[in-house]
C-alpha cells in the first residue's frame, strides 16, 4: 500500500484528510450568517456578504455593515465619515493611519474591522476636547511639525500613545518610539521637538 493511500492510525488517509480539509476551508467562502460544525462546536461563520458590526470610537458607540475582509481604516474613512486616519502604503510601513486600540499605537490598515469589535479605538478625531488642542497637537502647531500634513494624523496619534507609555522620554527615545512612523517632507526634527514640547507640558499637570 503506497503512503498516499495508507490510513493514519484513526484509519484517515492523507488523501482523506486532504479532502476533507479543502472541504472545511472552502465553508466560509459559501455560507452568510450560518453556523458551521467545528471539532464538535457549532462557529459563526460571517461572509461573504456585508455583516453587522459595532465599535466604540472615541468613547462613542458606531454600528456600519461591512464585509469580513474590510479594515478598519476602510471602516473609519468610507463608512463612518472619520477621515483623519490616512490610507498611504496601505501594508503597515508608514503609519499615516495610526490609530490607538486599547491603549496601544497599531496600523488601522492591518486590522480587519470585525476583529476591532470589543475594543476601545482612539482616532485624531478625538483628541481634542472641545475647541481646544490636544497638547501634543498644540505642540506639533508651535513647532511647526507639518509640511504637507498627511502624515500629520498619524504622527499625532502615535505621540500620544507613545506619550502614555512613556511621559519622560530623552530625545533618543523619542526617536525610537517614532520610527514607525514615516513623513516624507522630512519634518523629523519638528515632531521630535513637539513630542519634548508635549511631555513637559505634562510634567506642568496638562494631560490629555
Amino acid at each position: 500500500m503506497s503512503d498516499e493511500k495508507k490510513p493514519d492510525k484513526q484509519g484517515l488517509s492523507r488523501r482523506g484528510f486532504l479532502k476533507a480539509s479543502g472541504i472545511s476551508l472552502s465553508v466560509p467562502l459559501v455560507l452568510n450568517y450560518r453556523m458551521v460544525k467545528a471539532a464538535g462546536a457549532e462557529v459563526k461563520v460571517l461572509g461573504p456578504g456585508k455583516a453587522p458590526i459595532q465599535l466604540t470610537i472615541n468613547s462613542k458607540p458606531f454600528t456600519a455593515e461591512v464585509e469580513p475582509r474590510v479594515t478598519l481604516l476602510e471602516a473609519l474613512r468610507n463608512d463612518l465619515d472619520l477621515t483623519g486616519a490616512k490610507r498611504v502604503c496601505d501594508r503597515a510601513t508608514c503609519g499615516a493611519c495610526t490609530v490607538i486600540m486599547d491603549g496601544k499605537p497599531v496600523y488601522s490598515c492591518s486590522v480587519l474591522a470585525i476583529e476591532a469589535q470589543g475594543k476601545k479605538i482612539t482616532t485624531v478625531e478625538g483628541l481634542m476636547q472641545g475647541e481646544r488642542l490636544h497638547p501634543v497637537q498644540q505642540a506639533f502647531v508651535d513647532n511647526d511639525a507639518q509640511q504637507c500634513g498627511y502624515c500629520t494624523p498619524g504622527f499625532v496619534v502615535a505621540c500620544k500613545a507613545f506619550l502614555d507609555k512613556n511621559p519622560n522620554p530623552t530625545p533618543e527615545e523619542v526617536k525610537r518610539g517614532l520610527g514607525g512612523n514615516l513623513c516624507r517632507c522630512g519634518t523629523y526634527v519638528g515632531v521630535r521637538a513637539a513630542v519634548l514640547q508635549a511631555s513637559r507640558g505634562r510634567k506642568g499637570g496638562q494631560r490629555g
